[in-house]
């Protein structure tokens, strides 16, 4: 198994991956020895097919997570944003994950707080079906839209990695993105802040006074919806930075009443 690693690592780095030995971990033990199999496998993932979909799941913040085929895939650098949310979260409080995608948000609050009630929504039915598997409450529809009645001015904490990548800015993503997976996922704009500014008009409706939000965005978004923040009654506002300095997110508190 140690010569098949070794030889599918280098086929996959000359191919251009960069985590091609752990990668090529992750096939051979999916294929468990089926050398036929590993061999499909490593096709699919030579035409950039997202890893995950061939393997089937993931690892965010230390839970495996399902991931079926045409569902988004969750990065590594939305950890910190989950982790922070669930630092938020009441231990019997409520919270939404907003385009939940595979649920892994959602997963990640209920795992860190059992006793609290974590509810997602997302638009596409893949995704919704793929939350559903791995345990989360979860509604299709747009946002806000098909989550229960029951929970406006209950809701601890708003969470959501929803489209933020400027519409002119979409070719310049990898460039197997669009070949698997969906633009909708994506593509948040002229600005990018399309969709994020529907969350912060959203959720006021939802959150309880002092109740948290906490989005991920990028490059001058943050920057961008300040003026916003302030007038739809949000403070303390902070942007989240990753260790290089990029921003990665947002966070704000809705205001108590006076």
């Amino acid at each position: 198994m140690q010569r098949d690693i070794t030889e599918l690592a280098e086929q996959l780095s000359r191919a251009g991956f960069i985590a091609a030995e752990e990668e090529a971990r992750e096939l051979v033990a999916r294929a468990a020895g089926d050398s036929e199999l590993l061999d499909s496998l490593v096709a699919r993932r030579l035409t950039g097919e997202p890893l995950a979909w061939i393997i089937g799941k993931v690892s965010f913040c230390g839970i495996e997570i399902r991931i079926d085929p045409g569902v988004y895939v969750p990065r590594w650098q939305s950890e910190p944003l989950a982790r922070r949310a669930a630092d938020h979260l009441p231990a019997t409080g409520v919270a939404i994950d907003l385009c939940t995608g595979s649920g892994v948000i959602a997963r990640t609050l209920a795992t860190d707080r059992p006793g609290a009630r974590v509810v997602a929504s997302d638009i596409d039915e893949r995704a919704v079906a793929c939350a559903a598997a791995n345990g989360v409450e979860v509604y299709r529809g747009d946002l806000f839209d098909p989550l229960p009645r029951d929970l406006e001015g209950r809701v601890d904490v708003v969470v959501g990695v929803v489209p933020y990548v400027p519409s002119h800015e979409l070719p310049l993503l990898q460039r197997d993105t669009f070949a698997f997976e969906s633009p909708l996922a994506y593509d948040g704009g002229p600005d990018g802040t399309q969709i994020l500014r529907r969350v912060l008009r959203e959720s006021p409706r939802l959150l309880r006074r002092g109740g948290g939000l906490l989005l991920e965005l990028g490059g001058t978004q943050a920057d961008a919806l300040r003026d916003d923040l302030a007038r739809l009654g949000y403070i303390d506002i902070t942007v989240l930075v990753d260790a290089d300095g990029d921003v990665r997110g947002i966070e704000a508190t809705l205001r108590q009443p006076r």
